[in-house]
């Protein structure tokens, strides 16, 4: 290999600084026109209502429009393969939960992306417990008697998710395979549709995230027999956790990130991080999040990258041992 010459190196030296010169002029005029912020499921969906209160901060800081746009599709993908192959402006961003920006690389033999390499992480926003719930109309009041309910009526359990390969899935088979039961499962399209049909009893069980059921669980129209998490939810204290319902070593929550495409500037990444992180520990920030059953979480690019990389790790031997695979 011949040594560079100090022409050379001092003609890297400026591309170097002309590229970071470039990235702070870029920031400095962004945005300059609308933002979309895309979210890869369906409005009223966890991730979208969350999505939705960090683009109205977002428009009020910055005086320009974040508009969100929903793409479902492919648990995730489509959206998130349009947003890997955005110019890396800032002009096109993801907010996501762990799906796309993590095990969906443990559960698709064909993806066209790599979650944890391609993209530019932003900010880590807050996470969510989930939920395992029932319809009133199945005669069990507790998780063990769920497990007992199952384990006696063979066949008979239905237990719905918001997608193949979603969070609520893989807890789902984790549950299952920890207490030595089996539930048919049921794929929706996102949380309404599940939870509407939990509350037409159309399916006996919904494991998800818990936003969508608080408000039901409080008026009866459905019965909460856990959360997922190693917490109690502050929306839901008379809500064990599955560890206190009997079932140990399950601590499933969902959080929530915004991501660029691979390439987006630093300083671009910095503003939105700043804004993201000044929201999520603000008085304003954290009832806002808590209302809707999310707890707040300030984490920068770093912090994403982690919960990118821990994601897959739990997560690897429960997709394998359940065979959930897509191509």
């Amino acid at each position: 290999m011949r040594p560079i010459s100090r022409r050379g190196f001092m003609a890297s030296l400026a591309g170097a600084s002309a590229l970071a010169a470039g990235g702070r002029a870029l920031a400095d005029i962004w945005p300059s026109r609308p933002v979309t912020i895309v979210v890869p499921f369906p409005a009223g969906a966890s991730t979208d209502v969350v999505a939705r209160l960090l683009a109205e901060k977002l428009r009020s800081e910055l005086g320009q429009g974040f508009v969100v746009e929903n793409k479902t599709g492919a648990g995730g993908n489509i959206a998130a393969t349009g947003v890997v192959r955005a110019a890396a402006d800032g002009y096109t961003l993801l907010f996501s939960s762990s799906g796309p920006l993590a095990t969906n690389k443990l559960l698709y033999k064909k993806l066209t992306f790599d979650p944890l390499a391609d993209f530019a992480p932003v900010a880590l926003l807050g996470d969510v417990q989930g939920i395992v719930a029932v319809h009133p109309s199945l005669p069990v009041k507790s998780f063990a008697e769920l497990v007992a309910y199952g384990k006696a009526n063979p066949g008979k359990l239905t237990f719905g998710s918001p997608g193949f390969g979603l969070m609520g899935h893989v807890t789902g088979e984790l549950i299952q395979r920890k207490a030595d039961f089996q539930m048919t499962h049921v794929p929706y399209r996102g949380s309404a549709p599940l939870s509407t049909d939990l509350l037409a009893g159309t399916v006996n069980v919904a494991i998800d995230f818990i936003p969508a059921y608080i408000p039901h669980v409080k008026s009866g129209a459905i019965r909460a027999l856990a959360v997922t998490s190693d917490q109690r939810a502050p929306q839901l204290p008379d809500v064990p956790t599955l560890v206190e319902a009997g079932l140990p070593d399950v601590n499933a929550t969902g959080w929530f990130a915004m991501v660029g495409p691979k390439g987006l500037p630093e300083p671009i990444i910095a503003r939105i991080a700043a804004i993201t992180r000044a929201y999520v520990e603000s008085a304003e920030g954290r009832e806002k999040l808590a209302t809707i059953g999310v707890r707040s979480l300030s984490g920068d690019a770093g912090a994403v990258k982690a919960a990118q990389t821990q994601e897959v790790a739990k997560w690897a031997d429960v997709v394998k041992a359940a065979a959930i695979s897509l191509d």
